[in-house]
C-alpha cells in the first residue's frame, strides 16, 4: 500500500508594500497631534495666548499702528505656546518608557525613527496653528482704519519658528534624557537665561535667542528698521530643523541617507543664518537713516489741503486727513489771519540711532512749519495741537519753545477747547499729568511752560462755552498774541478774574 503525503504550499512571504512606512507614520503622527494640541499645558498655553493677544490688540498703537512695528509684536506670545509644546511633546516621547511598552513598540512595523518622526510632525502642527493665531493678529492690525507702513514676512515667522524650535528640543531632549524631570529643568534654565542673562543693543548674540524684542519709543519707515529679520528666521527655521533632524538619527535613523542630508543643510542654514544676522545694519540703511533725520525733505511726498501743506515719508500719506482734521479745529477757534494763514506740517524722526532713539527733535526755526511725529493716536493728538496753536499764536516752532508770558494761555486754549475733553486732555499733554499748578508741557520738540497762574486763568477760560471763549479770543486776538503780554493783561482782555498762582516761568 503506497501512502501519499501532500506538503501543504508554504504562504508566500509577507512584505510590507512601499506606502505601509509612510501611512503608519501619518496615521500616528495624526494621532500624537491630537493628544498634544489636546494635553493640559498645551490647552492652558493657547488660552493665554489667545486672551492676552485679543486684549491687548483691542487698544494696541492707539488704533493706529505702523505695521512694521505690529509685526514684531507678535512675537513673545508664541514663547508662552512654545515652552507648553516643550514640556508636552517630551512628555508624548517618552510615554512608552513610562508604561514600559517600549519592547512592545519595536516589534510592530514602524521602527523607532519613524515614531520619531511622528512626534515632530505634531510639533510642526502646533506650529501652524500659531502661524494661523500670528496671521490673525497681524491682520486685525493692518484693517484698523489708521494703519500704515508695511511688515516684513520675516517678522511674522519669529512665532511659529520658535514653537517650532522649542518642540524640537523637546523631542530631541527625550532621546538624550529619558528622566521625566529633564524638560522642566530646561524650561526653568531658559527662563532664567531670558530673565538674568542681558545683551546689549549691539551684541550680535542677542540674536541667538528665539525672539529679539527691540522696544522703542519711536516709529520708524520700514525701510530704516534694518533689524535682520530674515536672517534670524533663516536662522531660527535651520536651528530647528537641526534639532529635529539630530532626534530622527538619535532614534536609529543615522543609516538613512534623508537623515544624513537633513542634518547637514540644516546646520548649513543655521550657520548661514548666524553670520548674516551677526554683520550689523547695513550701510545703505544708516545712510537713509541720516538722510531721513538730517534732510527729511529730500524724501518726502507733500499734500496740500486748504492753506496747509503736508509733508510726509511716503508711508503716512494717508494719515494727513487725521492731521488735516486736527488743524483745521485749532484754525476754527484762532482770529486774525491765523485761520487762512499757510502752514507746512513736516513729519520728522530722529532715526540716526535705529529704534533705540528717543530724542527731543530741534525746533523748525522757518515761519509756518509744525512737526508732526510718525506715532499718531493718544496723547499725540493733543501734542500736535498745541504745536499747531504754537506756531499760529507765535509764528514759528522756535519762538514757541522761548514764550513765556501770557500767549501760553491763547495757545493752549486753542490747541484744546476743540477737544472732547480739554481738561482731560491739559492733563495728557503736561508731563506730570496734572491740571493745577506749574508744569511742562510735552512736545515733539522744545517743551512749553506752564505757570501756575495761566493754568489757572486756562481752566477758567476752559469753563466757559466754547462759542463765547471764541469770541472773546477772536475779539482780543491781537493783545492775547502780542509778544510779552502779562497773564494779568490776558485775564483783562478776556474778561476774568486776575489769577492768583505764581506767574514766574520754571
Amino acid at each position: 500500500m503506497t501512502t501519499t503525503t501532500t506538503t501543504a504550499p508554504a504562504p508566500p512571504p509577507v512584505t510590507t508594500p512601499p506606502g505601509a512606512s509612510g501611512a503608519a507614520v501619518s496615521a500616528l503622527a495624526r494621532f500624537e497631534t491630537r493628544r498634544l494640541l489636546t494635553r493640559v499645558p498645551v490647552v492652558v498655553a493657547f488660552a493665554v495666548y489667545v486672551a492676552w493677544t485679543v486684549w491687548r490688540t483691542r487698544v494696541s498703537f492707539d488704533g493706529f499702528p505702523a505695521l512694521q512695528d505690529a509685526d514684531r509684536a507678535t512675537q513673545d506670545g508664541p514663547l508662552l505656546v512654545g515652552l507648553a509644546v516643550l514640556l508636552s511633546a517630551n512628555h508624548a516621547v517618552l510615554r512608552s518608557r513610562r508604561h514600559d511598552t517600549e519592547r512592545h513598540l519595536d516589534v510592530l512595523v514602524l521602527p523607532r525613527w519613524g515614531r520619531t518622526v511622528a512626534h515632530l510632525l505634531s510639533v510642526v502642527a502646533a506650529a501652524l496653528l500659531v502661524a494661523v493665531c500670528v496671521g490673525g493678529q497681524f491682520a486685525w492690525e493692518a484693517l484698523k482704519p489708521g494703519a500704515v507702513g508695511h511688515g516684513s514676512p520675516a517678522e511674522l515667522l519669529v512665532g511659529p519658528l520658535s514653537v517650532l524650535l522649542l518642540g524640537g528640543l523637546g523631542v530631541l531632549l527625550a532621546r538624550l534624557v529619558t528622566a521625566p524631570f529633564a524638560a522642566p529643568l530646561l524650561i526653568v534654565l531658559l527662563l532664567f537665561l531670558a530673565t538674568f542673562l542681558g545683551f546689549s543693543d549691539d551684541d550680535w548674540t542677542r540674536w541667538l535667542m528665539p525672539s529679539v524684542g527691540t522696544y522703542s519709543a519711536v516709529t520708524l519707515p520700514s525701510g530704516l528698521i534694518g533689524r535682520p529679520a530674515a536672517w534670524h528666521a533663516l536662522y531660527l527655521g535651520g536651528f530647528a530643523l537641526t534639532l529635529m533632524a539630530a532626534s530622527v538619527l538619535l532614534s536609529g535613523g543615522a543609516r538613512l541617507r534623508t537623515a544624513q542630508a537633513a542634518v547637514a543643510g540644516a546646520v548649513a542654514l543655521t550657520l548661514a543664518g548666524a553670520v548674516g544676522q551677526s554683520r550689523g545694519v547695513p550701510e545703505t540703511v544708516t545712510e537713509a537713516r541720516v538722510r531721513a533725520s538730517v534732510t527729511p525733505e529730500k524724501v518726502h511726498t507733500c499734500v496740500e489741503r486748504d492753506a496747509t501743506t503736508y509733508c510726509v515719508f511716503p508711508e503716512w500719506e494717508q494719515r494727513t486727513g487725521d492731521w488735516a482734521r486736527t488743524v483745521d479745529d485749532v484754525r476754527a477757534l484762532a482770529g486774525g489771519d491765523a485761520q487762512d494763514r499757510p502752514l507746512v506740517v513736516r513729519q520728522r524722526v530722529e532715526a540716526r540711532y535705529g529704534l533705540d532713539a528717543d530724542s527731543t527733535l530741534a525746533s523748525l526755526t522757518r515761519p509756518g512749519e509744525v512737526t508732526v511725529g510718525t506715532a499718531w493716536g493718544g496723547n499725540r493728538v493733543p501734542e500736535f495741537a498745541v504745536s499747531v496753536a504754537g506756531v499760529l499764536v507765535t509764528g514759528s516752532e522756535a519762538m514757541t519753545g522761548e514764550m513765556c508770558d501770557g500767549r501760553t494761555v491763547t495757545v493752549m486754549w486753542l490747541a484744546l477747547a476743540g477737544r472732547p475733553d480739554p481738561v482731560a486732555d491739559l492733563r495728557r499733554v503736561r508731563i506730570d499729568d496734572s491740571d493745577t499748578g506749574s508744569a511742562i508741557v510735552v512736545s515733539r520738540t522744545e517743551p512749553l511752560q506752564m505757570t501756575s497762574a495761566q493754568t489757572e486763568l486756562l481752566r477758567e477760560l476752559l469753563e466757559l462755552p466754547r462759542d463765547e471763549a471764541a469770541a472773546k479770543v477772536k475779539a482780543g486776538w491781537a493783545e492775547l498774541t502780542a509778544p510779552k503780554v502779562t497773564t494779568d493783561r490776558v485775564a483783562r482782555v478776556l474778561g476774568l478774574e486776575k489769577p492768583e498762582g505764581e506767574d514766574g516761568c520754571l
